[in-house]
Parts: C-alpha cells; structure tokens; sequence
C-alpha cells in the first residue's frame, strides 16, 4: 500500500487541523493505521491507531480528548482531526500501515508510511 498524508500548515495555539491520508495499491480495510509525530531532535512518537473496519480507537495521552482519528474505507482515506492544539503538537506527522494491529504503538511494526506532512502550532 502506498500512502500519502496531507493538511498540514501554520496554525495558532487553541486551532483545529485536520489531516488526510491517501493510500492506493492494496485494499485499504487490510490495514491497520497509525498516525505518529516526529519533532526535530526527538524519536517518532505514536499519536493515535484504529481499527480495520473503524470500530475501535487508541490514542496517547497526550493528545487524547484532543484528537479524533477516524477512515473511510470506500474512498481509502484516514483522517486525524485535531483540536486545541498546543505549541507541543508542532511535528511532522505520519501516516502509516500494517497488517497485523498487535503492537499499534510501535513504530517498526508498521509497513508502510506516508511521506508526512508539517505540522506548526504557534503561541
């Protein structure tokens, strides 16, 4: 599968974004996704995960009561909305995929990932 993420941009503390990810190649409801963040300097961070077929969710405390992670298998695409954002959310975020679902919070697990997009709050 291939992914690509977008809906990234410049916003102020207490905004809301949501973004996007695209995936083409093999049948999106085989996967599992996962969006994780990356800030300069630190290791990628898992943000949120959900189900197949969209039944169940996980997410970090950190951004948990704060950002919803949804798909829609018809038009193969993820979504990560994101509210109340704080100056600490400002990170590349990735999409990713995997079949299994068994460690969702790790990053090696996962088999693909999109080129990720700029996230930038500011205070």
């Amino acid at each position: 599968v291939q992914l690509q993420a977008s809906g990234g941009g410049l916003v102020q503390a207490g905004d809301s974004l949501r973004l996007s990810c695209a995936a083409s190649g093999r049948t999106f409801s085989m996967y599992y996704m996962g969006w994780f963040r990356q800030a300069p300097g630190l290791e990628r961070e898992f943000v949120a995960a959900i189900t197949w077929r969209g039944t169940r969710t996980h997410y970090s405390d950190s951004v948990k009561g704060r950002f919803t992670t949804s798909r829609d298998n018809a038009k193969n695409t993820l979504y990560l909305q994101m509210n109340s954002l704080k100056p600490e959310d400002t990170a590349v975020y990735y999409c990713a995929a995997e079949i299994d679902g068994s460690a969702y919070s790790t990053p090696r697990e996962y088999d693909a990932w999109g080129q990720g997009t700029q996230v930038t709050v500011s205070s």
